[in-house]
């Protein structure tokens, strides 16, 4: 299996054309190029990490290049207590806890967030009224008091994912964005 890198919004544009829930990104790939899909033996399935997608991605087969200023992996890990986060209240005071421990941990570096969005659905924003006006059911909620507003009115599976494309954007590798998003 080869990895390539590709920019952000071409890296979308390639989620969105998702037609399965677990469909690779080489499968995707195959089939808007018209190749044969079928014929293709995959060693193990791996799922392009799209927010709106039900499913917990895998492993990303196409990682998106992020516009942060360095490629070093951030390790999150000592960030987060876990304890505090043990003690957090619910899937929804979980997912806030470990967004806020990763805005304090880079938070020059955290407007990024606002990079995330799913199909239809808007998931950050720096006020509560943005989110409100994108839809009325957002259940918006400060991430600390960062100044960022994250939608918590999504189910777990779609909190993992969106906490898995914000520790993507600090490259943050996948063993440890597993362990984190575990803990949702």
């Amino acid at each position: 299996m080869k990895y390539i890198e590709v920019d952000e919004d071409l890296y979308r544009h390639i989620a969105g054309k998702t037609e399965r829930i677990g469909e690779s990104a080489s499968d995707i790939l195959r089939r808007l190029l018209g190749l044969d899909v079928e014929s293709v033996n995959h060693d193990t399935p791996e799922t392009i990490s799209h927010p709106s997608m039900e499913s917990v991605p895998v492993k990303p087969q196409v990682k998106a290049k992020t516009s942060l200023k360095t490629k070093a992996n951030k390790d999150f890990s000592q960030c987060i207590d876990t304890e505090e986060l043990a003690a957090q209240k619910g899937a929804v005071g979980r997912f806030l806890f470990i967004l806020e421990a990763v805005y304090r941990a880079a938070p020059e570096q955290f407007s990024q967030v606002l990079k995330i969005q799913g199909r239809d659905r808007l998931y950050f924003a720096t006020s509560k009224a943005s989110l409100l006006k994108a839809s009325k059911s957002a259940n918006p909620k400060e991430i600390g008091q960062s100044g960022f507003w994250v939608t918590t009115n999504n189910n777990t599976a779609k909190k993992r994912n969106i906490l898995t494309e914000v520790l993507q954007q600090y490259g943050t590798v996948e063993a440890q964005i597993e362990t984190i998003t575990n803990n949702l």
